[in-house]
């Protein structure tokens, strides 16, 4: 069963019981998901709601091993081409939730108010499963010891560029995984610190297509010719090339790759990956409530994050006719 073998890591029976709960709220409940309306989904109970919301938000249960949980059940079940980096803007009114600032959103083409995250996605041949997050914190948020009492965040998490907290992803999926690693897949064009994120991965190793804005220069070995060039970096040589929607259309993309000597037959089906992870993105927002969350604490946020990306991951690979049995509720969380 999905819940066993994604929940199975939390300790206590009634915080398995809400997680199954949460679950089903998300995939079953039509319009905005706020926990009132979840609790209302799947129990009718008066204190269904305050119950739900304690898990979520209060209850100190530790989302590492639930996301662990989440790669394996994955992985057993879909055969992942890429490993997708992929950022989204959970827009927000207010200042309240945690992390909460003024960014352009690359999806929306403008600035918005809201928590900038980074999720690592299993990319296959038709979806992207979501299965780790980062959320960014200004150092407005970081270096206020206020704002880092109420929103409950680690003193152990201080305030890391985007392309730090994408490495700490990639590292972590490497730890958790079972599988041989595969390319990692990611849009670094909107960052300030692109070629940060190119070292990191050709540091650990790791095979990699990134697009990138025009704007990173690099060291040509040859001559300047249409199509694909390679390029210099010390003791490195990369592959740079362009992709576009429509045969005859500018260039709407700049890649660079470590893999040299792949064939475009190999190169622009990976590339097709981020598209993948950003429909998720979509997907989840629209279906699935992943920005609905108020976000106020940080553990409530990660929470939030991990039961929409099971929500996402059962609603892709659950066997079609089974139906999904919900456990009767616990009375607490």
């Amino acid at each position: 069963m999905f819940a066993e073998s994604v929940f199975g890591s939390l300790r206590r029976t009634d915080q398995r019981r809400w997680a199954e709960a949460y679950l089903h709220g998300l995939i079953s409940t039509s319009g905005k998901k706020t926990v009132r309306r979840l609790a209302a989904a799947v129990s009718d109970r008066a204190t269904a709601s305050q119950s739900l919301h304690q898990f979520v938000n209060a209850s100190p249960w530790d989302w590492a091993p639930v996301r662990r949980d989440l790669v394996r059940w994955a992985e057993e079940r879909t055969t992942p081409r890429a490993w997708v980096l992929a950022e989204a803007v959970l827009r927000k009114r207010g200042d309240h939730s945690c992390g909460v600032h003024r960014r352009f959103s690359p999806l929306d083409g403008r600035s918005v108010n809201g928590q900038v995250c980074t999720g690592l996605f299993l990319a296959g041949h038709g979806d992207a499963l979501p299965v780790d997050w980062a959320l960014y914190l200004p150092e407005a948020w970081a270096d206020d010891p206020l704002r880092r009492s109420r929103a409950r965040i680690p003193d152990g998490v201080p305030h890391r560029p985007i392309e730090e907290q994408a490495l700490d992803l990639v590292d972590a999926l490497a730890a958790r995984t079972r599988l041989p690693a595969v390319p990692v897949v990611a849009d670094a064009s909107f960052h300030t610190d692109a070629d940060a994120l190119v070292r990191g991965l050709d540091r650990r190793g790791h095979d990699f297509v990134v697009a990138v804005s025009g704007r990173l220069t690099f060291g040509r070995t040859g001559p300047s010719a249409p199509g694909p060039t390679r390029l210099d970096r010390g003791h490195r040589t990369y592959r740079m090339f362009a992709t576009r929607t429509r045969p005859g259309r500018p260039a709407d993309r700049l890649w660079l790759t470590n893999m040299p000597h792949r064939r475009a037959e190999e190169l622009l089906p990976l590339t097709r990956t981020l598209g993948l992870a950003q429909e998720a993105v979509r997907s989840m927002q629209g279906d699935l409530g992943l920005g609905d969350f108020e976000g106020r604490s940080f553990p409530g946020w990660h929470h939030h994050m991990t039961l929409v990306s099971a929500a996402h991951a059962h609603s892709r690979l659950s066997v079609p006719g089974v139906p999904h049995r919900l456990a009767g509720l616990p009375v607490a969380a």
